[in-house]
């Protein structure tokens, strides 16, 4: 068997679709469906099974979870809310949850494969690099992934099993329309674009330009590689960064966007007060470390996932066919 959590959500059920596409459907999903348009992420999927995720944490705690042999644990399941503080819930959902699983998996020696977050560096001024030096937690969010990473490199050198996180960048494709302002741009400016004809981004912060703070986008689909290529190599354990490598301004990216529709142009508005401070203006993973684990894969240029996620926002309301 393998188990998704967070398999109704955006990554997670992208990881069930290629596990399908690989002839795979000895899939357990782990999820909350208190929204239930996560449905849509997996109506078309074929797995096992399903539990919700409180009663699967429960079963972990408690130690009576059997599902029978367990071949990999790909746990996607979070509160991934970036501007949620109450630090009470997200460290419970998080950190507590995620602790548990971890200890279960390493009784049972299963491969158990994480995701962690690029926002554990903070501002980024000190670099992306997966080291104690460069990290930061701008937010509860990041404080409960950041935390965790910490506590599983306690036991790097006694682990029983495979054990490896990754600090996704900023990720983005189809399954992500229930994340709603959490979504992509692509998600949230396609639908405008199509009806405004314009596109809307901050105006310059920090020393950057209108629309020139840049972020390291990694398509979704790649991100989904980059955990394979663990699952395939068990021997590899550690904390690895998950994005692309280079960094593209938010003109770029919703650039890619307009080339797409054919129309419409960029407005500037005001950068908003609640989030100075509380933002990354730049970020770009060093990917030494990956690439040194072998990773080969690469990654899809930026305008043909656009274009490819758009396909989709216009064809089929942003959900993988």
């Amino acid at each position: 068997m393998i188990i998704v959590t967070g398999g109704a959500g955006f990554i997670g059920s992208n990881i069930v679709k290629q596990l399908n596409n690989k002839g795979r459907n000895d899939i357990l999903i782990v999820d909350d469906l208190t929204d239930g348009r996560k449905i849509k992420n997996i109506e078309m999927l074929d797995f096992a099974d399903y539990i919700d995720y409180e009663d699967f944490d429960i079963a972990v705690e408690q130690n009576t979870f059997d599902c029978g042999p367990i071949e990999v644990v790909f746990h996607e399941g979070a509160c991934t809310d970036t501007m949620d503080y109450d630090g009470r819930y997200m460290m419970k959902n998080n950190y507590e949850g995620s602790k548990n699983l971890f200890h279960y998996c390493q009784e049972r020696r299963v491969p158990f494969i994480y995701a962690s977050s690029a926002s554990t560096y903070g501002h980024g001024s000190n670099g992306f690099r997966e080291d104690p030096a460069c990290e930061q937690a701008l937010n509860p969010y990041a404080y409960s992934k950041l935390l965790f990473d910490r506590y599983v490199a306690k036991f790097r050198n006694q682990l029983q099993s495979q054990c490896v996180g990754l600090r996704y960048f900023n990720v983005f494709g189809p399954n992500e329309t229930h994340k709603d302002k959490m979504a992509s741009l692509v998600r949230q400016m396609y639908y405008k674009l199509m009806e405004t004809g314009e596109i809307t981004l901050f105006k310059g912060i920090d020393g950057y330009g209108d629309g020139e703070q840049t972020r390291d986008f990694i398509y979704v689909n790649d991100v989904v590689n980059v955990n394979f290529y663990f699952w395939e190599h068990p021997e590899i354990s550690g904390v690895f960064n998950c994005g692309t490598g280079h960094a593209h301004t938010f003109n770029e990216f919703m650039k890619a966007v307009i080339s797409f529709a054919g129309k419409g142009e960029i407005r500037y508005i005001d950068f908003p007060e609640v989030l100075k401070g509380k933002y990354q203006s730049y970020t770009q993973a060093d990917t030494t470390k990956l690439l040194a684990a072998g990773y080969d894969k690469g990654f899809t240029p930026l305008e043909q996932a656009v274009h490819e996620y758009c396909a989709l926002l216009r064809d089929n309301e942003g959900y993988v066919k």
